[in-house]
């Protein structure tokens, strides 16, 4: 099989894409720079892990110049977050526990159980978190209520995409023993809409992220800085209404996404309440 290049492995999306704001307008502007290094490194391993014909030896040989980039020579986009990293005083723990989560994409493609999937939260979102938290010198305290927070996101986008992740690159996020409870196929979610069964597993899956987020839900108010804050009240509103969605819409035959007046709408309303209770506070 012919190398496939490094452009054709990228999937385009860069972070005005995302679900949830990276690095917005509200964050400030010193911190900016090494979050935006932390996605480019994410993107690129995560378009790595999801191209939907590259070999998987050759996913996996990519994953180790993206590691080998972190410590020395390697991936390019690599080596500038590291380079970032060592002028900020920075770990690069963050990065490494994100590339075993993109290695697990390669090497498992079933979740096993509801344990399963936060253990592997553990590695692909928490850390997204944590390294946020560390750039603007929070205190690490906050992690548990980060680590629910971006768990909770990482879950929403798997509900999102259940059906996407299914047919083009054979990976399933939710939970196996509850699909096998419920008497529900693998090969469901490939159809053009959920049965009742299926959508009562999705329904079980959003209510305990609705749990995450309810655990995450002062996690706003206790960071100090207060751009970072406001950007977490916004992130924390919209996630709380795609999870509400997902216990309403089926993600295999409707779109489970903000449309931009709404999410325009949801983070206003979201930075609104926490600017009045942040005075209040």
């Amino acid at each position: 099989m012919a190398a496939i290049e490094p452009a054709d492995l990228s999937s385009g999306k860069g972070h005005k894409d995302e679900n949830f704001p990276v690095a917005s307008w509200l964050v400030r502007p010193d911190a900016r720079a090494p979050i935006m290094a932390y996605y480019r490194f994410a993107r690129a391993a995560d378009d790595i892990a999801d191209h939907p014909t590259a070999a998987p030896q050759d996913k996996l040989a990519r994953l180790a110049a993206m590691r080998a980039g972190l410590s020395g020579e390697g991936a390019p986009v690599a080596m500038a977050l590291a380079a970032v990293a060592r002028s900020r005083g920075l770990e690069l723990a963050q990065a490494h526990d994100l590339l075993d989560a993109f290695v697990q994409d390669v090497t498992v493609h079933r979740t096993a159980d509801w344990a399963a999937l936060i253990a592997y939260c553990r590695m692909s979102a928490m850390p997204v978190g944590r390294f946020v938290l560390e750039v603007h010198g929070e205190d690490r305290a906050l992690w548990p209520l980060s680590d629910a927070l971006r768990a909770a996101l990482q879950i929403v986008n798997h509900l999102q995409d259940c059906s996407k992740d299914y047919r083009a690159i054979d990976r399933v996020y939710v939970p196996g023993d509850l699909m096998a409870a419920a008497g529900v196929p693998i090969r469901a979610l490939g159809e053009e809409r959920s049965s009742p069964a299926l959508r009562a597993v999705i329904v079980d899956c959003a209510h305990r992220t609705l749990a995450l987020l309810e655990e995450s839900a002062p996690f706003a108010a206790k960071i100090k800085d207060a751009r970072l804050a406001a950007e977490v009240a916004i992130i924390q509103r919209l996630a709380l209404d795609l999870a509400q969605g997902l216990t309403r819409r089926d993600p295999l035959s409707d779109k489970v996404h903000h449309s931009q007046p709404r999410a325009v709408w949801l983070a206003t309303g979201a930075l609104l309440r926490h600017g009045v209770n942040r005075l209040r506070a």
